[in-house]
C-alpha cells in the first residue's frame, strides 16, 4: 500500500466491517492498523466508534456467545473471546448466561440419536463434550450419570 487511508477513508472502512458483523475492539484495531497512518489514529477513531456506541466490547462478546453456544460450552467460548481481544470480565458475564446442560444435551441429540447404552458410549460421548468446552458437571448432568468413572 502507498499511502494510509485519510480518516474519513479510515472511518468508512471501519463502518464497512462493523456492517457485517460486530468486532471486537482489538477485532477491529487488527484489520485497520495496516491502512491507518498510525497506530494512535486507529485508537482515535475506535474512541469516536465506541463513544457513538458503533463499536462494543459487550455488544460483540454477547453475540459471539451466542453464536458459539450452539456447538460449544462455557470454557471454550470464554477462550475464544479471549483470543480475540475481549476482557476476561466481559467473557466471563457472556459464558455466564448460558444454560450448559441443556445446551449439552441438545448437542449430544444433535449428534447422537440413541442414548448411550454401554459405559464404553458414555465416556465417548463425555469425551466429545468436554472437547466442545463443558465443564465435568455438565457432562454428567447432560449424560444422566452420578458419575463418570463408576458404573
Amino acid at each position: 500500500m502507498d499511502t494510509p487511508d485519510t480518516p474519513e477513508q479510515l472511518r468508512a472502512r471501519a463502518l464497512r466491517h462493523l456492517v457485517r458483523r460486530e468486532h471486537s475492539r482489538a477485532e477491529l484495531a487488527r484489520k485497520l492498523a495496516p491502512h491507518a497512518e498510525s497506530s494512535e489514529a486507529v485508537q482515535r477513531l475506535l474512541d469516536e466508534l465506541a463513544a457513538k456506541k458503533q463499536l462494543s466490547d459487550e455488544r460483540y462478546a454477547e453475540e459471539r456467545a451466542r453464536c458459539l453456544a450452539r456447538k460449544y460450552g462455557a470454557a471454550k467460548i470464554r477462550q475464544d473471546l479471549r483470543a480475540k481481544g475481549v476482557s476476561e470480565e466481559l467473557a466471563d458475564n457472556a459464558a455466564a448466561g448460558l444454560n450448559e446442560v441443556e445446551k449439552a444435551k441438545q448437542i449430544l441429540a444433535r449428534k447422537y440419536r440413541q442414548p448411550a447404552a454401554t459405559r464404553e458410549e458414555r465416556a465417548k460421548r463425555a469425551r466429545f463434550l468436554e472437547g466442545r468446552g463443558f465443564s465435568h458437571d455438565t457432562i454428567r448432568s447432560a449424560l444422566g450419570v452420578s458419575s463418570l468413572h463408576t458404573e
